[in-house]
């Protein structure tokens, strides 16, 4: 689904300010991007998410966490999510425009960062649906293109037309700063639903299906390895399991706080 699996809630307004949405995007009927102003000395690490608010007629907060997709140095923040039948948030979103206002609590949370990481020289990031968003967040980040040698982002969905943000990950070699780094970067795109001519510019099958059939890495022209591969996994609960028991299978072990690892997770849902 679209948010971060958190129960937390806007409770106190003290946390939060009054933001302004400034455009909306709509990718697909149910799925869409969108800005809103920044609050004052709002800080976040590329892949962290905030939590963003929205009063019912009640005057109730129904309150959400959404990865930040816009880069650290923009003055609007940008989020991507999907609209949920029957879910409170959605039912409120889809009414807003531009020049509507949200909630956006102060501090920003989570740790799917890529400082987890110590060392490296891939890093992989495997999305299903709006798990991309944090990625499109780490992929504007310069150090990020300097840290590693290779990156390489694969990100499944159902049908080709939920593949966002292509035009934005087509020019990020492109972009001056990112260049600099010198880092290489690769983009695996696949579809589950789509039939094979359909999706012929795709990879057709899920994340967990390809990593093991070998399929994923040929395509990325590099394999997963303990030794040089680091792993971001962002979205469906079940693909995230099952692709951890995959790479732990391979050796490999989560992050965690006093020990060094070679992946970090975070559920969408």
């Amino acid at each position: 689904m679209s948010t971060v699996n958190t129960d937390s809630v806007l409770k106190n307004d003290e946390k939060s300010t009054l933001e302004t949405i400034t455009s909306v995007h709509h990718w697909t009927a149910t799925l869409l991007s969108f800005r809103c102003t920044r609050p004052p000395a709002y800080q976040f690490t590329p892949g962290q998410f905030a939590r963003l608010g929205l009063r019912t007629a009640d005057g109730e907060i129904v309150s959400r966490a959404y990865s930040v997709t816009s880069a650290m140095e923009e003055n609007t923040l940008e989020f991507f999510l999907v609209l949920v039948p029957d879910g409170p948030f959605s039912a409120l979103f889809a009414k807003l425009q531009p020049g509507d206002q949200l909630l956006v609590e102060k501090n920003s949370y989570g740790f799917m960062t890529v400082d987890r990481f110590l060392d490296g020289e891939n890093l992989w990031m495997l999305a299903t649906g709006t798990g991309l968003g944090p990625f499109i967040s780490i992929l504007q980040d310069p150090a990020v293109w300097k840290k590693f040698k290779h990156l390489i982002l694969v990100h499944c969905v159902r049908t080709q037309e939920e593949l966002a943000y292509q035009a934005l990950l087509q020019a990020l070699p492109h972009r001056t700063e990112l260049a600099a780094g010198g880092a290489h970067l690769t983009l695996v795109q696949a579809t589950t639903r789509d039939n094979q001519t359909e999706s012929s510019r795709h990879l057709h099958g899920r994340i967990t299906t390809l990593l093991e059939d070998g399929t994923l890495e040929t395509a990325a022209g590099t394999s997963i390895t303990v030794e040089a591969s680091r792993v971001m996994i962002c979205g469906n609960p079940e693909m995230i399991t099952a692709t951890r028991e995959i790479l732990v299978q391979r050796g490999m072990r989560p992050c965690r706080r006093a020990v060094p690892g070679q992946f970090v997770t975070e559920d969408y849902w």
